[in-house]
């Protein structure tokens, strides 16, 4: 796979690239777009084979029997992670962030108190907040530049009126993969407090070298009966214009429950994803996986030593995702003027820290799942845009 050429996916109805200076205000002529979690790269030729097998039967009819996909999630989750799952705990959403919310109104009532562990993912504040929602915030320890999940301290924020935990593994956006003694502190802790837990674990596969993902219902079997896990193909593959992600639940009375708010609300599989997902669930699909993760790790390095080279500005160390998180915090300047700097000056569109919640006053987060030549121009329009640091 060439993860170097050049594809122009502007005029393509690209949410990342046609749409950059609707969200971030960086102007769509020269802008460079670093910010929503999609990849600039072609996904496996595995899966556009399958694409095309649908495109060219010319009739788009309900979609039938649906073993193999089932089944090469099964097979996905069992070689590469290690987890033997049956096809029918798996329920197929439009996507993650409509199976969390969907998590969200089949175990939690109107003003009921949801965990999230912040900074975090800034979707989850939002389905959160429209839902009726409390957010409950326990925040991440920064400890030299890498996150912590500090339980002593959510020990005493709590009010009693929590009833769900929202985990994001590995972290967006800090790129950490939580280990098996942290996920099972986790599990305690929401036996503790009679907590559910929703593992959003869609970066999973995009993991570097040196670090392994624990699925959370591996690492803590003891909590089958308060788990829901969530994956999907769409990260790793770049495939998430297809909206479909996997709420996966080992527990009965669990899979009952969510399979009745399933079924009252209507949803129905997406016959596209249920056509070409087992094209990346393969051999192939997991071929050229460890090529992207490799390719990533060359811009991870790039990115990571440019920012360093700016005093005052560091990347949190990359375990995993492909979205960087740098923190400004030692340059002395005000939000405003960093980001200002970045957006108007450096002229590059980007996630701006505060959206993910308490922690990301001082941060902007970076999509490097791109070109190598636009993570160096990334890097050298940075250094022009903070050259009286250096």
């Amino acid at each position: 796979m060439n993860f170097d050429e050049e594809i122009n996916r502007i005029g393509t109805h690209s949410t990342k690239w046609d749409m950059m200076e609707s969200y971030t205000g960086v102007s769509n002529d020269g802008g460079l777009p670093m910010w929503v979690a999609d990849m600039d790269f072609r996904p496996p030729h595995s899966v556009r084979k399958l694409l095309q097998e649908y495109v060219d039967v010319g009739v788009y009819g309900y979609f039938g029997d649906d073993g193999l996909y089932r089944n090469s999630i099964c097979w996905w989750m069992d070689h590469r992670h290690g987890w033997q799952i049956e096809p029918d705990w798996i329920f197929s959403t439009h996507g993650l962030v409509n199976g969390t919310a969907m998590c969200v109104e089949a175990f939690t009532a109107p003003g009921d108190a949801v965990i999230l562990f912040t900074p975090v993912y800034h979707a989850f504040h939002r389905i959160l907040k429209e839902a009726g929602r409390e957010i409950r915030e326990l925040p991440l320890a920064n400890r030299d530049g890498r996150y912590e999940m500090d339980f002593d301290t959510y020990e005493t924020m709590l009010t009693g009126s929590e009833r769900m935990i929202v985990l994001c593994s590995p972290h967006n956006p800090g790129g950490r993969v939580w280990t098996q003694g942290e996920l099972t502190a986790l599990g305690s802790f929401a036996k503790r407090h009679n907590l559910m837990i929703v593992s959003d674990e869609i970066h999973h596969d995009l993991v570097f070298p040196g670090h392994k993902h624990l699925p959370l219902a591996v690492a803590d079997p003891s909590i089958t009966d308060r788990l829901l896990m969530l994956t999907a193909p769409t990260k790793t593959f770049n495939l998430a214009g297809i909206h479909t992600g996997n709420v996966i639940v080992p527990d009965p009375d669990l899979r009952a429950a969510f399979a009745s708010k399933m079924g009252a609300l209507g949803i129905s599989p997406n016959a596209v994803a249920q056509f070409v997902y087992p094209g990346a669930y393969s051999p192939e699909g997991a071929e050229w996986l460890e090529e992207c993760i490799a390719y990533l790790d060359g811009n991870r390095k790039i990115f990571d030593a440019g920012i360093a080279a700016l005093p005052g500005v560091r990347s949190m160390p990359l375990e995993s995702t492909y979205l960087s998180w740098v923190d400004f915090s030692g340059t002395g300047m005000e939000q405003a003027e960093f980001t200002r700097r970045v957006s108007e000056d450096a002229k590059i569109g980007i996630n701006k820290g505060p959206a993910f919640g308490k922690g990301g006053d001082s941060f902007l987060r970076f999509n490097i799942a791109t070109r190598r030549a636009l993570v160096e121009d990334a890097v050298e329009r940075l250094h022009k845009a903070f050259a009286d640091l250096q």
